[in-house]
């Protein structure tokens, strides 16, 4: 028959202490929680958003009651291909890259209403935002000024959804880049020959401009020219030897001498 340890034995002391040891640990790790550079966390109480963003570093929460969800604030890059119609109802297909960051004192609000992770943000955030900014915008115009004016279209759309997004204040827009335009193989042949005669267009109407101005000034050089400075430019370039008639004494019109010929 075993013989019980008697109350003061040190061994059940030493585990007593390790085991509390152990669970003050298990405490301090549960209540320690670090948020990684260009993410913020949303601390949830019972599975409610309690309090603001936790910036990235060394946090506290309360063991066992609390929980962390991660959001990442840095810019993200995301490609949408696209197919919309223009105003003239032609089909074009290119890629939308759009650049966004979540705003970090929004993500509270973000977890609350919309999306309790990175992955959900973009689909239910940007991507219904900027497919309505696409097809808002492309429904402007025919396909021959799209195909011309990409840019400034391009800068438009980002207008557009920056705007669109703003409406919720959740994310920042920071950049779309539209490449890749794919339109119908007549539709563009069509559009580089339009291209072409404004370009020709363009070359005569700074030829007939330039022609206007030179005609503007002979024009005004014919007016200045009298018999005087005509003479004047003649002695100018005279080589001494062509024979000059003197004007006649006592002109008051000043007439130049007459030229005659050269000497022998």
């Amino acid at each position: 028959m075993q013989t019980p340890r008697p109350i003061n034995d040190p061994t059940s002391g030493l585990v007593s202490l390790v085991a509390i040891a152990l669970s003050v640990l298990l405490l301090i790790g549960q209540s320690l929680f670090i948020v990684p550079a260009g993410k913020v966390a949303v601390v949830t109480t019972l599975g409610k958003v309690s309090g603001g963003s936790r910036l990235p570093g060394l946090n506290l929460k309360i063991p066992f009651v609390q929980s962390i969800y991660p959001f990442d604030v840095r810019t993200q890059v995301r490609p949408e291909e696209f197919a919309t119609l223009t105003k003239d109802l032609q089909v074009i297909e290119a890629t939308a890259t759009v650049k966004y960051a979540v705003r970090p004192d929004e993500a509270g609000r973000i977890y609350r209403t919309i999306a309790s992770n990175d992955r959900d943000i973009y689909p239910r955030i940007i991507q219904p935002s900027l497919l309505k900014a696409l097809k808002s915008v492309f429904s402007q115009y025919e396909l021959v000024t799209i195909a011309t004016e990409w840019n400034d279209i391009s800068s438009l759309v980002e207008r557009t959804i920056a705007d669109e997004l703003t409406k919720f204040d959740y994310v920042e827009v920071r950049g779309l880049d539209l490449t890749g335009l794919q339109i119908a193989e007549e539709y563009r042949a069509a559009i580089e020959q339009k291209q072409i005669a404004e370009q020709q267009l363009l070359r005569a109407q700074t030829e007939v401009k330039i022609a206007e101005q030179e005609a503007i000034r002979y024009d005004t050089l014919n007016r200045s020219l009298d018999d005087q400075v005509l003479f004047k430019l003649f002695l100018d370039k005279w080589d001494g030897q062509t024979e000059v008639v003197p004007s006649l004494p006592g002109n008051a019109n000043g007439t130049p001498p007459v030229i005659v010929g050269r000497r022998s």
